[in-house]
């Protein structure tokens, strides 16, 4: 099977499989609750962050960017209390 994975998405994909397996370690014998909902909150906020910067405000631009519809951008903003 080929994979479609660039050089930019298997430095990201091993970046995050690094940084959870740190935080599980950390976390040593105690289990991690909801750890699904702790990490997409913490990555989708200056996710949606960054992006908006780069597209200089302009919510159309980062909401194809981030291939979501621009009314779910605007539910994040809203969610996150982004300026």
């Amino acid at each position: 099977m080929k994979s479609n994975l660039t050089n930019n998405d298997v430095c990201l994909n091993k970046f995050v499989r690094d940084v959870v397996k740190q935080y599980l370690d950390d976390m040593g014998t105690t289990p991690p609750d909801n750890l699904y909902q702790v990490i997409l909150s913490e990555v989708e906020r200056p996710l949606i962050q960054t992006v908006l910067e780069y597209a200089a405000g302009n919510q159309s631009r980062a909401a194809n960017i981030l291939g979501i519809t621009r009314a779910t951008l605007r539910n994040r903003i809203q969610r996150y209390q982004i300026d």
